[in-house]
């Protein structure tokens, strides 16, 4: 095996991957969208499982239905929740014109069945994969949180298309950049030790 530096291309590509949260309202074109989610699919899956399976949302009005049913469900779960977090977060989420998916034309739902073993973990790795192959393509992604209850109900499931034994486990929004979103800083890494 040959252990070469890593390619300082992937490295740049990592650092420059942001969360983007505003975005032109036009939907990413269909070749874009698979070459994707080619990408993402060649993620590691435990076992050579594959669980994954996607919705492309791309209906505005759908869009907008989600949005706003995502935005009363937060509200409701988080009703006796406090901290400094949620009640930024609902402050957010109340204002009437909030759309959580940031005006984005594109909402791609990576799903697994509800009883893949590492099917949650196999989602994820194939969602940083579609997020840095976006990022190549010079299109903005942002994972959305606040949709995963909404896309969750039955009745949302089945307006869907999401089969009943699946579950909707990563919701991204990909689209193109209104404008710069600039770099976060992070901390540094929390090493518990070398064993």
């Amino acid at each position: 095996m040959d252990h070469a530096a890593p390619r300082t291309d992937m490295i740049d590509l990592i650092n420059q991957r942001r969360s983007v949260r505003d975005y032109l309202p036009r939907a990413t074109d269909p070749d874009t969208v698979n070459r994707l989610l080619a990408c993402a699919v060649r993620a590691p899956t435990a076992m050579h499982a594959e669980p994954w399976a996607f919705l492309i949302v791309q209906n505005l009005s759908v869009l907008k239905t989600l949005s706003d049913r995502a935005k009363t469900e937060f509200m409701r779960e988080t009703q006796r929740m406090q901290s400094k977090e949620t009640n930024r977060a609902r402050a957010l989420v109340a204002q009437p014109d909030f759309n959580i998916f940031y005006n984005a034309g594109t909402l791609v739902v990576i799903c697994a069945p509800t009883t893949a073993p590492f099917g949650g973990a196999d989602c994820w790795l194939a969602a940083q994969n579609l997020m840095l192959a976006a990022c190549a393509e010079s299109l903005g992604t942002c994972v959305i949180g606040f949709a995963l209850s909404a896309l969750n109900q039955a009745d949302v499931k089945a307006e869907l298309g999401i089969p009943p034994d699946m579950s909707a486990v990563a919701p991204i929004i990909v689209g193109t950049p209104r404008g710069e979103t600039p770099a976060t800083t992070r901390r540094a890494p929390r090493i518990l030790g070398f064993v």
